[in-house]
């Protein structure tokens, strides 16, 4: 995965009133979960927050990333958890982050590549992608960009399920019964069966 810097300061008051009045600077409210907990055995959050500006490089994008979150100087190797937007605007509200390290695995979204033209494609079918991530997990530093999935085989009327792919190194997450992929036949590559059909 790419890594990238964030740059972001802690938040001394939290809770809706104090979020409201960080948004009107531009500015995002923020947590980090890490290995820490509080007295209940609860993930601990570190309370921040980080210009929007410094936010739309990470958030707006197909990529995912390693981010090096420096927080009042301290640095934090982590990955987005969850992003909260607003239901009518799409303003983005709020975000979790989870701190990594080398050793323990994490579970992560990790964007499909479909590779190669399909075999029902050039038949005339159309590709249908049905997932544009799969969950995957592993240690951080053996997370790809992305899942390469070759398709060049796949012919009308068939599809990849999550059961079918195996990536070394990577655990995948995702259930196996989940349809990644299919082609969906047309009335183009109908007319050329029947054509072919009648031919015969």
């Amino acid at each position: 995965m790419k890594e990238i810097n964030v740059i972001g300061q802690k938040r001394t008051e939290t809770g809706k009133k104090a979020s409201k009045e960080l948004r009107k600077e531009g500015l995002i409210p923020c947590n980090l979960y890490g290995e820490a907990k509080d007295e209940n055995g609860l993930p601990k959050a570190l309370s921040f927050s980080v210009p929007m500006k410094e936010l739309r490089k990470i958030v707006y994008t197909p990529h995912i990333y390693v981010i090096n979150l420096v927080i009042d100087g301290e640095n934090h190797t982590s990955v987005m958890k969850e992003l909260q937007f607003h239901p009518v605007t799409d303003a983005l509200l709020h975000i979790d982050f989870y701190e990594v390290n080398d050793q323990k695995p994490i579970t992560i979204g990790i964007p499909v590549k479909l590779t190669g033209l399909a075999q029902g494609v050039r038949d005339g079918g159309r590709m249908n992608l049905s997932v544009r991530k799969l969950n995957v997990t592993a240690k951080y530093q053996d997370i790809p960009e992305h899942l390469d999935i070759d398709v060049t085989d796949l012919k009308i009327g068939k599809s990849i399920k999550v059961g079918d792919l195996h990536f070394e190194g990577l655990e995948i997450a995702t259930s196996k019964d989940v349809v990644v992929c299919s082609i969906k036949a047309t009335r183009k590559s109908a007319a050329a069966a029947s054509s072919n059909d009648s031919a015969e």
